[in-house]
């Protein structure tokens, strides 16, 4: 079945920058568009942002455009994100998920915390 584990995540003080992974196993990956969700506590799960199938397609939430880059390596079954300029609202936990857009997560998630 479906694997996704994610990776990446840690402190980091308001300004920095992390890059998260997913690492994709029992489908086949480059058929599938791909998206980053978040949760943070005590709220609901927020779509981050999502990449089509071939990599050429990309959307971003208004909260995260210009900061974040979503992309994917399809030889390495590997789906990224790249976070700039973080700030404390990023802080969640943050999953990849099939699917276009809000995905539902099966994995462990990676803990993002911005903070100084």
């Amino acid at each position: 079945g479906t694997q996704l584990v994610e990776s990446g995540g840690g402190l980091v003080q308001p300004g920095g920058s992390l890059r998260l992974f997913c690492a994709a196993s029992g489908f086949t990956f480059n058929r599938y568009p791909m998206n980053w969700v978040r949760q943070a506590p005590g709220k609901g799960l927020e779509g981050v942002s999502g990449i089509n199938s071939d990599g050429d397609d990309t959307t971003y939430a208004e909260s995260v455009k210009g900061r974040f880059t979503i992309s994917r390596d399809n030889a390495k079954n590997t789906l990224y994100l790249q976070l700039n300029n973080l700030k404390t609202e990023d802080t969640a936990m943050y999953y990849c998920a099939k699917g276009y857009w809000l995905g539902e997560p099966v994995g462990q998630g990676t803990q993002v915390t911005v903070s100084s």
